[in-house]
């Protein structure tokens, strides 16, 4: 499993324990099982990759964020409608607080924490679904592929090389309710999934079932998911798997906080 280096974080927090949060709003969850469910969203700042595509660069390329101490995430989720809670990020799971907060939210909330899978929760902490979204080499940082403005610079072999963590993923499946679901840039792309999954099925104790196998489209604007999701939907159909939209984006487009 690998170890995050600080490099991988935002600056330290100044007065005590703190999550980097980018966005913290009620919407609906846009992809996966629960797409369409009233959702409040904590989006932490932050990631050990940096996949080219990324639709939250601000939280991975050019990290900004607010700290808030976890009684105040809390406190902000309190004062909206939603009984399912979404951690996501960035990669959540590099920052230890965010741990305790779904300790403390674990009792009143249904808890989804979206990761790529490289790094795995302790035990005792409560969620409920693991949305894991493993990176395929499609998603591996170039100069001539990456954000508006942003450096690939070493990104490309740093990201290459964590970006998968068979073992990680098996005790992700093992541990908890889970999906996986990959961004899917074309067709090219099916054969990394289909040995992956069988990676995982390898290692886990657990079945994992073609109906927890998602593929999504790749794309952060409706434009873009309209040259993709087609080609998706119909190799999800072909290989068994499970096709998952991206409501947040048909609705909203790329509009912040959605």
């Amino acid at each position: 499993m690998p170890v995050t280096s600080d490099v991988d974080r935002p600056e330290t927090a100044p007065d005590g324990p703190a999550l980097p949060v980018n966005e913290l709003f009620a919407s609906l969850q846009g992809e996966g099982k629960l797409a369409g469910v009233p959702s409040t969203f904590v989006r932490t700042s932050g990631c050990n990759l940096r996949c080219w595509f990324c639709d939250s660069y601000h939280t991975s390329w050019e990290p900004t964020h607010a700290w808030l101490s976890v009684a105040d995430v809390v406190s902000e989720v309190h004062a909206r409608d939603p009984s399912h809670v979404v951690l996501t990020g960035g990669e959540p799971t590099i920052h230890d607080e965010s741990f305790e907060l779904l300790r403390r939210l674990g009792d009143e909330y249904h808890l989804t924490v979206e990761t790529n899978g490289t790094v795995v929760p302790p035990a005792d902490v409560p969620i409920d679904l693991a949305s894991v979204s493993p990176k395929l080499a499609s998603s591996t940082p170039t100069p001539e592929r990456a954000p508006d403005g942003a450096d690939a610079g070493d990104w490309a072999e740093r990201h290459e090389a964590a970006r998968v963590d068979v073992d990680a993923l098996a005790t992700l499946v093992d541990r908890y309710d889970s999906q996986l679901k990959f961004v899917v840039t074309g067709r090219d792309d099916v054969a990394e999934v289909v040995d992956l999954v069988e990676r995982v099925r390898a290692a886990a104790s657990v079945p994992v079932p073609d109906t927890d196998v998602l593929l999504m489209p790749e794309g952060r604007t409706r434009e873009q998911l309209a040259g993709t999701r087609t080609t998706v939907a119909e190799l999800a159909a072909e290989y068994g798997f499970r096709y998952t939209p991206r409501i947040h984006v048909d609705l909203w487009n790329d509009a912040p906080e959605t």
